[in-house]
């Protein structure tokens, strides 16, 4: 139950879609085939390998689409945990922003993408649209009422190390008056690594944590908006790791300094450049 999941370095706003408006994405038919797909198969595969515990569901009382949900993003158990972990009414049409060019280029991806995560498809920097079609999707989707899940880091972390966050979502926040709704995923890297295509075994410890959703103050721009939120969803991440002994950010990023200084050491050193004064005997 792989989803490729793009975040802000993707261009949101220059979604390509074939003829396509946003009623699909909040409709009666497949929010009931979701429901199906995501609490009958979905959750209770991801809830039997993984051992999940929930915070700060008080967070949430007050929250009603539209919204922008943002995490951080180690691995393809994060999108099932969000939407598993929300209360129905706000993950029932929350629509998932993901790589058009990898999965809407056939349609026995897109199918099942669509139908787990209410995907819709992103335009990724660096990659050719795939086929023409509307844009400003993401947009129209936040004016309809219609909730996203977008991973502002733009990637997945191959090191669980977070990346800084780049302003799409906090941009979109702010130009639709949407709230952001923060949220910190601890110990997801550690169940289900890069790379790997299925959780590890022996029921790992998930930490979902939902924070206060947060709305840009009238002078933040959006690039300082997306800076508060990385700050934030930090934050909730350590605090949470620190209480129940799992990595922090600070223990992931010095592992990575760490592994990058050994691959350094190991590498054979060049020789000097000769002397040309030295080796030649008529200077």
């Amino acid at each position: 139950m792989q989803c490729r999941h793009v975040g802000a370095t993707d261009r949101v706003e220059g979604v390509s879609v074939s003829e396509s408006s946003t009623s699909e994405y909040s409709s009666a038919g497949p929010a009931a085939a979701r429901l199906v797909a995501q609490h009958l198969v979905m959750k209770p595969y991801i809830w039997s390998a993984v051992s999940v515990h929930t915070h700060g569901l008080r967070n949430l009382d007050g929250l009603k689409p539209p919204f922008v949900a943002i995490a951080n993003h180690s691995g393809h158990l994060d999108a099932p945990l969000i939407f598993g972990g929300l209360p129905r009414r706000l993950s029932r049409n929350l629509a998932t922003a993901t790589a058009g060019d990898y999965f809407f280029d056939a349609w026995y991806k897109a199918l099942p993408t669509k139908l787990f995560f209410n995907s819709f498809p992103v335009a990724r920097q660096g990659h050719g649209s795939r086929s023409a079609g509307h844009r400003g999707l993401a947009s129209r989707l936040l004016a309809d009422g219609v909730p996203l899940l977008i991973f502002p880091e733009g990637t997945r972390s191959r090191t669980g190390a977070m990346a800084r966050f780049t302003p799409g979502a906090a941009a979109l926040s702010i130009s639709k008056n949407a709230p952001v709704l923060p949220i910190a995923l601890v110990g997801s890297f550690a169940a289900m690594p890069y790379g790997a295509t299925v959780p590890v075994p022996g029921r790992p410890h998930v930490h979902i944590v939902f924070g206060r959703p947060l709305r840009a103050t009238p002078s933040e721009i959006a690039l300082q908006f997306s800076e508060r939120l990385y700050r934030y969803v930090v934050e909730m991440h350590d605090t949470t790791a620190r209480a129940y002994g799992m990595p922090t950010q600070a223990d992931f990023q010095r592992a990575v300094a760490l592994r990058t200084a050994a691959a350094q050491a190991d590498q054979p050193e060049t020789p000097p450049d000769s002397d040309p004064e030295a080796t030649n005997p008529e200077a």
